[in-house]
């Protein structure tokens, strides 16, 4: 019997631990193990806002889920809106009440402030003229002047914001206001004691107080004015941001609304109905309540504010005028001017000036005066200012011809003296300041209250609205359960 040839191969070598198939390396060193597989790489973990994200793309596949989401979107506008809206009519109104109770009356007080100095100062140089029969009337009004200017200025002071021009300038005053009454003390003494220095005394109170005083007083008039500017310009602007919030949640609702129809053929959902009735009541209040906020507040500045500060421009050139006056004869021509090459008086040339724009002021009162309460006063103050200057060209007369206890006499005397005009204009000016102030406050207090419900009301109608949104949007999903 034949056998098969045995092969002449070699079996191939065995591996480390005698394993076969492991080719030996050279020298003999076993060839290494092949590196382990890489094992997989953990999971990446998302962001709380992916899965957020993602879970509303799911829900937004259903029905369900579409709701919820369509519910908290009216539920979250509405709430703005309420929110936007209380938050702006509420600041609106806080200007509003500062208009009436807080910028006005300082406005008013600097402004009495002014015509307090000036008119101590006219005062002064009335009881002046007078000399050792000095006139109790007057000097007890110099007297009055001066406590009204100083109470005038503690007000002022503790209202003044701490480092600011106000408070600067009622610091100011209230280190000039006893100078000056020293000065006129001092110009008293004298004049009784019958020295000629005293007329030097009383014309250096007066300079201190025109070139000093009453400029630092008018500067705080102008501060408290621009700070009621400001107050009207935060009450008035209308709301815009709330009322565009209000106009969107209403175009959402409607919208839900017509959704919910198409999709159930159901004309009216109640919730969503509430929450729109809610919200449109929101809205119209806002829009109403400011319109009749701003109207009132507008016309309390037009025919209250700008006839005011008319009254006290007139009020203060009759004053100066008066002053003039007066110290025009306590001067007897030691004081003058020289305007063009020609030389005057300068208290008959600052007369003139003060008298022309009294008269301006006057007929600018007049046209602004919207009654007869308020425009009778005006007209009998025009009336007096024609008669005071007629009389005061006969007492300058006297005077420019040496004849100076005649002047005098046409202007302090007991009868037909300017004095009498002077007292006439001011009686007549301090009544149409009464009158007018009366309706800058009925008007601004129309204003005012058509504010004073207004951020908590839309408040209470947002929260409603939105929960009418919830409870309709609920309705249609209990129809899925």
């Amino acid at each position: 019997m034949t056998h098969p040839p045995k092969s002449s191969a070699a079996p191939p070598p065995a591996g480390p631990a005698g394993a076969p198939g492991i080719p030996a390396q050279p020298h003999g060193r076993p060839a290494p193990a092949a590196p382990p597989a890489p094992a997989p790489a953990p999971p990446t973990r998302r962001t709380a806002f992916a899965e957020g994200a993602e879970r509303v793309r799911a829900a937004a596949t259903t029905e369900p889920g579409r709701l919820r989401i369509i519910g908290a979107v009216l539920a979250l506008l509405v709430l703005g809106f309420g929110a936007v809206a209380a938050w702006q009519t509420s600041t609106r109104a806080a200007a509003a009440d500062d208009v009436l109770h807080r910028s006005q009356p300082l406005s008013f007080g600097a402004a009495g402030i002014y015509r307090s100095l000036a008119d101590a100062n006219t005062a002064a140089a009335g009881t002046f003229l007078a000399g050792g029969q000095e006139n109790a009337k007057t000097r007890d009004r110099y007297e009055k002047d001066i406590r009204e200017a100083a109470a005038g200025l503690v007000t002022a002071a503790a209202n003044a914001e701490p480092g600011s021009a106000a408070e600067a300038t009622v610091a100011r005053l209230n280190r000039l206001l006893p100078e000056y009454k020293g000065l006129v003390e001092r110009a008293r003494t004298y004049n009784r004691q019958g020295y000629p220095v005293g007329g030097a005394y009383l014309r250096y109170a007066d300079e201190k107080m025109q070139k000093h005083m009453l400029p630092a007083a008018q500067t705080l008039y102008t501060t408290e004015n621009r700070r009621l500017d400001a107050d009207y310009g935060d009450a008035t602007p209308y709301p815009w941001a709330a009322i565009a919030l209000g106009v969107l949640a209403l175009a959402a609702l409607g919208w839900a609304q017509h959704r919910v129809y198409r999709r159930t053929n159901r004309v009216l959902n109640r919730g969503l109905v509430a929450a729109t009735a809610a919200t449109t009541a929101a809205l119209l209040w806002l829009v109403v309540g400011h319109a009749v906020a701003r109207s009132g507040l507008d016309g309390s500045y037009a025919h209250g504010i700008r006839s005011l500060n008319v009254l006290h421009e007139a009020r203060i050139a009759a004053l100066k005028a008066r002053g003039n006056e007066n110290l025009s004869l306590v001067a007897r021509g030691a004081d003058t001017v020289t305007v063009g090459g020609q030389t005057y008086d300068a208290h008959y040339y600052d007369f003139d000036k003060d008298m022309a724009v009294l008269r301006e002021a006057l007929s600018e009162a007049a046209r602004l005066a919207d009654d007869d309460a308020g425009s009778a006063p005006v007209t009998a103050a025009q009336g007096d200012t024609a008669v005071w200057q007629r009389r005061h060209a006969a007492a300058r007369a006297e005077d420019e011809n040496g004849n100076y206890q005649q002047a005098l006499d046409k202007v302090i005397g007991a009868e037909d003296a300017t004095a009498e005009c002077f007292d006439g204009v001011d009686r007549g000016l301090e009544r149409a300041i009464g009158h007018e102030r009366a309706e800058f406050g009925q008007a601004a207090g129309d204003g005012r209250d058509a504010l004073a419900w207004l951020p908590q009301g839309t408040a209470a109608l947002a929260v409603l609205g939105a929960a009418g949104s919830v409870a309709g949007i609920g309705r249609r999903l209990s129809e899925y359960r």
